[in-house]
C-alpha cells in the first residue's frame, strides 16, 4: 500500500485565513508581512527590561497621545495586573515585541513592572502546628 501523496494548494485555495500579528485576520490571498513586527517593536538595539513571562505588568498612566496603538493597547489592558504573557496572548504578538513595547514604557515610567508572589518553599511551622491541633480537637 503506498501513502497518499500530498497535494500543493494553490494561493486561491479555500484555506482559512491565519490570524495577523496585533488581532487583525488576514484577508483571503493576502501574505502576513514579518516586518510589521519590525515597525511595532522599532529598532530594540537598545537594552531590554529583565522581563520573564510571569511578571505582572500595571499601568500608572493613561495612553498619552504619543503613543503607538500597541503601546495604547498595552496601557488600557493593564488597567489592572496582567503577566507579560497574558498581554503577549490579548494582543496576538510575539513575546519578544511584548518585551520590547514594555522597555519603553518602563523607561517613561507609563507601566510598572512587579514580579510574581512566590509562596515559600517551606510552610511556617508554627502554622502547620496550628492547624494540627486544630484538627486534633475536631
Amino acid at each position: 500500500m503506498t501513502p497518499p501523496q500530498r497535494q500543493r494548494r494553490s494561493p486561491g485555495s479555500d484555506r482559512p485565513a491565519a490570524p495577523a500579528p496585533g488581532g487583525a485576520p488576514a484577508k483571503e490571498g493576502e501574505v502576513r508581512n514579518p516586518e510589521r513586527l519590525f515597525v511595532i517593536g522599532g529598532e530594540g538595539g537598545g537594552e531590554r527590561a529583565d522581563i520573564d513571562l510571569v511578571t505582572l505588568i500595571v499601568a500608572r498612566a493613561d495612553p498619552p497621545v504619543s503613543a503607538t496603538p500597541e503601546q495604547a493597547a498595552l496601557l488600557r489592558l493593564c488597567a489592572a495586573p496582567l503577566s507579560v504573557a497574558e498581554l503577549s496572548a490579548y494582543l496576538s504578538l510575539p513575546f519578544s515585541v511584548v518585551t520590547v513595547l514594555l522597555t519603553d514604557l518602563l523607561a517613561s515610567e507609563l507601566v510598572q513592572a512587579r514580579a510574581p508572589i512566590v509562596r515559600q518553599k517551606v510552610a511556617d511551622r508554627n502554622l502547620l502546628e496550628a492547624v494540627m491541633h486544630g484538627l486534633q480537637k475536631l
